[in-house]
């Protein structure tokens, strides 16, 4: 979706970036795009996120100010017109996990290690109030996106969800649905910039945010470390775990660590399906694969043996025939 040009330029003439150079930065899985602006030896960042869409900006400042309130590093806020949907915040820079970790894989211990310790000071601390609080069974109705999306794609129907549901969420409720903790759910490597210029825990530079909510302590250590877009490695997953996890019992963390990384790459793998049925983005299904075999891994955990169960017969493997027809549909479902 192409930037909604007259209200930019109505909302850049408002301030002091109206002469400013603008390049294409960044859309995303969303509706949202970005630019970065240029002026004289300044730069900021332009975001467009459309109103209506499911991403407000009143969110985005809202979470920033509380991050940075914590000493955390969230693009500061320049100007607004939540009106239309556009943010001119402060650039971070380019330098992403992701990235940086492509020219150099030895660096990813003192990245992650980093990103780990955001999360444990992040949630020792009070999280903003009225935030969105989901209970167990919508956590498990979340997770049945691999059936109304992925399942759908591959084979033509939902299949059979009460037991899908019900399972998953007596395994919340059982192992993973203790105190609730600010959660930032899209926290992974395409989504921290290092600042090596910043000390400390504020050289972890934090974006996509908004959609932040209360959840579970595991929830974004595993989005981090189970990451659809990169292969972490096992040892680095392991370490961080331990370091996040501290004096907690290691059998009980690691049963609430497996339950909602069972839950969340159930929730991608639809996640990605959808974004190709329904928005021509077939490349998201080229990481269906990774999301599979990290559901495998996270089912394999003894605790969650009925779960595995219903998975195996209903929710199907990506095969390179099963990819292949999701892809032949891309774009086909708009209306879906």
């Amino acid at each position: 979706m192409a930037m909604d040009n007259r209200h930019a330029l109505a909302f850049l003439n408002s301030t002091e970036w109206s002469a400013a150079r603008r390049v294409f930065l960044a859309g995303d899985a969303s509706d949202r795009r970005y630019e970065r602006l240029y002026l004289g030896y300044k730069t900021a960042v332009l975001m467009d996120a459309p109103p209506g869409k499911g991403d407000d900006p009143a969110d985005f400042i809202t979470i920033a100010a509380h991050l940075n309130g914590l000493g955390l590093s969230a693009p500061r806020i320049f100007a607004q017109d939540l009106v239309n949907g556009f943010l001119l915040i402060e650039d971070l820079g380019d330098a992403l996990f992701a990235r940086l970790l492509k020219q150099d894989q030895s660096r990813e211990a003192e990245f992650y290690a980093a990103a780990t310790d955001v999360l444990s000071h992040l949630q020792t601390s009070p999280a903003p109030v009225n935030l969105p609080n989901l209970t167990a069974g919508e956590w498990a109705l979340a997770a049945g996106f691999a059936l109304d999306w992925y399942r759908f794609a591959v084979v033509g129907d939902t299949g059979k969800g009460a037991d899908f549901y019900a399972t998953l969420t007596r395994l919340i409720e059982t192992h993973a649905d203790g105190p609730r903790v600010l959660i930032l759910r899209d926290y992974h490597a395409e989504n921290l910039l290092w600042l090596p210029d910043r000390s400390g825990i504020a050289r972890a530079g934090l974006l996509d945010f908004q959609l932040a909510q209360m959840g579970q302590p595991a929830y974004d250590l595993v989005s981090l470390l189970q990451d659809a877009r990169r292969d972490v490695s096992l040892e680095t997953e392991t370490a961080m775990v331990a370091r996040f996890r501290k004096d907690a019992d290691p059998d009980v963390f690691s049963k609430g660590y497996a339950v909602f990384g069972a839950q969340r790459a159930l929730r991608i793998l639809g996640i990605f399906a959808r974004l190709c049925l329904v928005g021509g983005k077939a490349h998201y299904v080229d990481l269906i694969p990774r999301v599979w075999r990290q559901l495998q891994r996270n089912l394999a955990h003894p605790a969650l043996a009925d779960l595995a169960e219903i998975c195996a017969s209903e929710v199907p493997e990506p095969t390179p025939q099963a990819l292949e027809r999701i892809r032949a549909q891309c774009g086909n479902n708009p209306a879906r």
